[in-house]
């Protein structure tokens, strides 16, 4: 499987230039051809960028042409498609954003839904949110109602606020709330595909206003009982739940246990360790109440840093239903193979538990790095 930088590659430059070619009888698209032979070194947003300047460079006119040479590639080609619509679709809306003009926006979206079933238009609808946020929202909220799931998902992805690879918008982090209105519309949809993009994109909003999020996620739960709405809230509400966020625990039915609970652990299988070995947890859980509670117990790895300190990271464990008296018992093994996402450094590292969370006990240990790890 290609690595991300290589879905545009060489050959997605030369089948764009020959596709703009036959849609602009007359251009010469020899700029694109130049940069077909610069990618190597570039990453893939360094690929999209420099795509996207030697096609309007090549095209060299205004929104209008450069419309209408998209449109007539997109009908003339069947090569058109793919990974290479991603610089095309930025193309359109940065000429777009150039011209100025409200008229060109509106079309830019028009056309941008066009290609967003091609490949999604969502990075290239940030460019015309920094341009004019109002109207491109006013243009989100009409395509919720369309009958492409494509253009419906492109509403709710194109205006995430940290939208992964693309460029921020920072109307939309300054103001949270400016687009829950297209999620209302959109958390019942009934394509998974949709739906799965507003549960991302309320995750988004969790970083700035998580109490926003959990009082939206609490009027789509008061307002139905499907299991799809259910679903889309825990996948909403995950970064939160990790937290340990009071309120977005109870509004899934995980109360504080205060009281509630005995905890005896974690303890570990040992107190010492190398990179590439596992450690092992075990902890046991006893309801000590009357009634039965429902449990979230996670376990969060303390991890050494450079700078002496420590940083954390959560693990989901076990979700259980405890009646009075039962005890829950639990056991995880934990890896610490080398993993390109973190690096680890040799000292003091520890593990503890989250229930409901709340934290719960901690177990200190040694993780050894060798001079070369």
């Amino acid at each position: 499987m290609p690595f991300a930088d290589e879905m545009i590659d060489r050959g997605t430059v030369l089948d764009l230039a020959a596709a703009l070619e036959k849609a602009a009888p007359g251009t010469s698209p020899d700029r694109l051809r130049e940069t077909a032979e610069t990618l190597s070194p570039l990453a893939l947003r360094e690929r999209v960028d420099a795509i996207r300047a030697a096609m309007l460079g090549d095209l060299d006119g205004s929104y209008p042409e450069v419309a209408a040479v998209v449109r007539r590639a997109v009908q003339g080609s069947p090569t058109f498609r793919g990974w290479l619509i991603w610089p095309v679709s930025t193309a359109v809306a940065e000429s777009a954003a150039a011209d100025g003009g409200p008229a060109a926006t509106a079309d830019a979206l028009d056309l941008l839904a066009e290609l967003t079933s091609l490949l999604s238009s969502e990075f290239a609808l940030r460019i015309l949110l920094r341009h004019d946020l109002e109207q491109v929202l006013d243009r989100a909220l009409e395509w919720t109602s369309s009958k492409d799931e494509h253009v419906r998902r492109l509403a709710s992805e194109g205006t995430r606020p940290y939208l992964p690879w693309a460029i921020r918008v920072p109307r939309l982090t300054a103001d949270p709330g400016v687009t829950v209105p297209i999620l209302d519309r959109l958390h019942r949809d009934p394509s998974e595909y949709v739906r799965r993009s507003v549960a991302n994109h309320l995750n988004d909003l969790s970083r700035d206003d998580p109490a926003l999020v959990v009082a939206t996620a609490a009027r789509w739960l008061e307002a139905s009982a499907e299991k799809t709405t259910q679903k889309l809230v825990r996948h909403a509400l995950r970064t939160l739940l990790k937290r340990g966020d009071p309120a977005a625990l109870a509004l899934l039915g995980y109360p504080d246990p205060a009281g509630a609970l005995a905890v005896d652990g974690p303890h570990l299988d040992r107190e010492r360790l190398e990179v590439g070995e596992s450690i092992e947890l075990r902890a046991s859980v006893r309801n000590t109440g009357t009634e039965p509670v429902r449990l979230m117990i996670d376990y969060v790895v303390h991890h050494a840093t450079a700078a002496g300190t420590q940083s954390t990271k959560t693990f989901k464990l076990t979700t259980a239903s405890l009646d009075p008296g039962k005890v829950l018992a639990v056991r995880k093994s934990h890896s610490f193979r080398p993993i390109t996402t973190r690096r680890y450094y040799d000292g003091p590292h520890a593990i503890s538990l989250q229930i409901n969370g709340v934290p719960s006990g901690r177990q200190d240990f040694h993780l050894a790095v060798p001079s070369d790890g």
